[in-house]
């Protein structure tokens, strides 16, 4: 993992699109089948929109039928990190970018195998950087 990027309240409300500062530093959701990466199939890497850190790859992505993108593991389990989070009267465990500490999602312990786990993320606090062709760069 890269080094911790620590930024002020107004630097991420500048650098951050209202719905991603909403999800991302204020722990919002957004509405299901809505975000741009929910059906996306293209080949890539989904990086955190805050910071860049890669946080899924798109062969770990799935169809979950919840309206988010769904993964059933991170790229590596150093790039996120969880948290127990209590809000809206449950008990669900959150995902944090471990770079930025952006909020990202949830996980459920509901998805396919090999892990068992759906990461359902949202489209708004991510970037796909989507795979070219061999041999060439990726392409946002």
């Amino acid at each position: 993992m890269s080094e911790k990027v620590t930024k002020s309240d107004e630097q991420w409300r500048e650098q951050l699109t209202p719905e991603q500062y909403a999800i991302c530093r204020q722990k919002g959701t957004e509405p299901a089948f809505t975000g741009s990466l929910w059906n996306c199939h293209d080949d890539g890497t989904y990086c955190c929109v805050a910071c860049g850190n890669p946080l899924f790859a798109s062969d770990k992505k799935f169809e979950s039928s919840t309206g988010w993108p769904s993964f059933y593991q991170p790229t590596d389990r150093e790039t996120v990190r969880t948290n127990v989070d209590t809000s809206h009267g449950m008990q669900r465990t959150e995902v944090m970018c471990r770079r930025c500490d952006s909020h990202l999602g949830h996980v459920f312990e509901d998805g396919p195998a090999p892990t068992g786990l759906r990461y359902c993320i949202n489209s708004a606090a991510l970037d796909l950087e989507v795979s070219g062709p061999a041999g060439s760069p990726p392409r946002k």
